[in-house]
């Protein structure tokens, strides 16, 4: 039988790109995200967050669905994409990475990319208000495969329980800090008792794939 397969968008920086900067694809116009929205709704798809998603990936709903997905939480997410998001009836998941919340970007600066200011609480707390979703991009979105087993467990583990204790919230969402993880990394990721971890693997999510490695399109 064959399966049903979900796109999951990827997103970061909803912004204009600063001109010559490296890694374009971290940057989306907003005019050219409100067009990307528009076109879903008008070929009658509806984005939604992960964990309305899950159901979709489990085979237990079918639909007209995508995932809309954010990465490390910039404030230009709430201020120019929250708006369309909330006129179309869309929902999202913002992946946080909790020790820099109203801090900014700093793990770009060594690859020459522009600052950018990250959501702070208060912020987050109106995302979240908004019926939008927060999940996981670890502590300090480092690279999991660059660290011994205990580092990565703690960034994975109490990402989650920091989030869950500031914004008094369920965070069952991960996100791979840059798409890199193995077996035992993703064992971690189940153990810290996440539903869902999505990575940076090209492609559309088919029903009943595996839900801690879920590719996406950029």
């Amino acid at each position: 039988m064959h399966k049903k397969a979900f796109p999951i968008l990827m997103y970061h920086s909803i912004a204009i790109r600063p001109k010559g900067t490296k890694m374009r694809s971290l940057h989306v116009n907003p005019k050219r995200f409100i067009l990307q929205m528009k076109l879903l709704k008008f070929f009658g798809y509806r984005g939604i967050c992960m964990s309305e998603l899950k159901p979709y990936l489990m085979g237990e709903k079918s639909g007209k669905v995508v995932g809309i997905t954010f990465d490390d939480g910039y404030q230009n997410n709430l201020s120019d994409a929250l708006p369309i998001l909330k006129k179309l009836g869309f929902t999202a998941t913002l992946y946080l990475v909790s020790e820099k919340l109203g801090g900014l970007n700093d793990w770009d600066t060594s690859k020459g990319i522009p600052k950018n200011r990250l959501m702070d609480k208060k912020e987050i707390k109106e995302w979240i208000s908004n019926g939008m979703e927060i999940g996981s991009h670890t502590k300090n979105n480092i690279n999991l495969l660059d660290c011994n087993k205990e580092i990565a467990s703690n960034e994975i583990s109490q990402s989650k329980a920091d989030l869950e204790k500031t914004f008094k919230i369920k965070v069952a969402h991960f996100c791979y800090p840059y798409g890199n993880f193995d077996n035992s990394i993703l064992s971690l990721v189940k153990k810290a008792g996440y539903e869902t971890a999505t990575s940076t693997i090209r492609g559309r999510s088919r029903q009943n794939d595996s839900i801690f490695a879920l590719p996406r399109v950029k």
